[in-house]
């Protein structure tokens, strides 16, 4: 069985401004993620990681765009629902959830991120900034395996 989860939308006032994520847009995350991302970027980079923030805060309305374009390209919603998921769905509105790249991959988002000495680098330290590991291969949420994707939640591990 699939487990579905609403997630809050994060308030105006809860996000703050991250500079701008991989393809030089505007980042905003939740205040208490931003200081942790900066934190484990700082220990990532000591250990001579490169990361990259390719994606934060989504709001619904930006995520149903994202969706209404697909649909309008062709493609249908369950083609979709396999890797974006719908408004309410996602953590990335919450603000606390962020996609990396180390950069170097051909593509980002893709599994092959699983491939590179970041994620390996994630899987082992992560945790000690308040992030997990989203949906991971044959998670209960039905999302596909997304190993670029990590959320914090508000606790040290």
């Amino acid at each position: 069985m699939v487990r579905k989860i609403i997630f809050p939308e994060a308030k105006e006032h809860e996000l703050i401004s991250a500079g701008k994520d991989f393809f030089a847009r505007d980042l905003l995350l939740e205040k208490n993620t931003y200081k942790a991302w900066l934190e484990l970027k700082q220990a990532a980079t000591d250990d001579g990681i490169s990361l990259f923030i390719v994606s934060g805060f989504r709001s619904y309305e930006y995520q149903q765009k994202i969706i209404d374009r697909k649909l309008a390209n062709g493609q249908t919603l369950e083609e979709i629902i396999r890797v974006n998921a719908l408004p309410g769905e996602s953590e990335h509105h919450t603000g606390r959830a962020i996609d990396l790249t180390t950069g170097d991959e051909k593509e980002v988002l893709t599994e092959d991120f699983e491939k590179t000495y970041a994620f390996e680098w994630l899987v082992k330290n992560a945790h000690k900034y308040g992030f997990k590991l989203s949906f991971p291969c044959n998670n209960d949420y039905g999302f596909i395996y997304e190993p670029w994707h990590w959320c914090y939640h508000n606790e040290k591990c």
